[in-house]
């Protein structure tokens, strides 16, 4: 097995991602591998879509957030797992917390978590008040402005920004949450009081069956496109200790994990 990484996230040029791509394809190529995990929606738009679509390579892609069809996929070579954020199972756990129904989205600034946003909005219908952060000390910034304008802040995934501020961001929450804040990221549950998160190994274990299959013979297009359906709740009392919030036993009892 041979990994490629993009390093796509961090780096969100235009023309960085369009040479990761390149770059990508030549390894891929020089490799001759017999089917190729893609994880994400760069390595769809910026790998399988410019150089493999419809070609003879098999692909299965993961973590392609939503909606495949804006790529043109699936393809006969290509199959894979949608990811799709359990938001709305979020939000109700944060209501009965709230003053009001306004709810803000803090995220880097990258294409996943705009097209995040824009799906809460497409999909559920959410009016959202949007903040998108380009550093670390940018994000506490769209925090503190949301805090102060929304009854309900999401927080969105780091996109590997805040990967080397993880005790100062905890601190921070704690120090300076006062509305509820919810997030859908297990790696993300320090800094907010309920994450009802995704399970990123449902992505990986799904794309490695199918891959195996493809190796024993199967055909992309026979295996349909799936997403995600697993989920954990996350509380963490640092927090609901930190604005004052007393919550039921049983709403705790319910949880998969507990941040004490």
């Amino acid at each position: 097995m041979k990994i490629v990484r993009l390093d796509t996230k961090r780096n969100t040029d235009e023309a960085f991602k369009a040479q990761a791509g390149r770059k990508a394809k030549a390894e891929i190529d020089a490799f001759k591998p017999d089917v190729v995990v893609a994880a994400d929606d760069n390595a769809a738009q910026y790998v399988i879509v410019p150089f493999y679509k419809g070609g003879s390579l098999p692909f299965v892609f993961c973590g392609l957030n939503w909606d495949a069809s804006i790529y043109g996929l699936p393809t006969s070579n290509v199959t894979g797992m949608l990811e799709v954020t359990p938001i709305p199972q979020l939000v109700d756990q944060l209501k009965p917390y709230a003053k009001g129904e306004r709810l803000g989205f803090l995220g880097p600034d990258v294409e996943t978590e705009r097209k995040e946003a824009q799906n809460y909005k497409k999909v559920f219908g959410m009016q959202l008040t949007e903040y998108y952060s380009t550093s670390y000390e940018d994000w506490k910034k769209g925090f503190m402005e949301l805090q102060q304008s929304v009854d309900i802040l999401i927080i969105d995934s780091g996109g590997g920004l805040y990967n080397y501020s993880k005790d100062d961001m905890t601190a921070f929450a704690k120090a300076n949450t006062t509305s509820p804040t919810g997030s859908t990221y297990d790696f993300m549950a320090h800094c907010a009081l309920f994450t009802y998160a995704k399970v990123a190994e449902e992505q990986g274990f799904w794309a490695t069956k199918a891959a195996l299959n493809i190796l024993d013979g199967t055909a992309p297009a026979d295996i349909p496109v799936a997403q995600n359906e697993q989920g954990k709740l996350i509380i963490n009392m640092q927090i609901a200790e930190a604005v004052g919030l007393n919550l039921p036993f049983e709403i705790i009892q319910s949880a998969d994990q507990v941040i004490e």
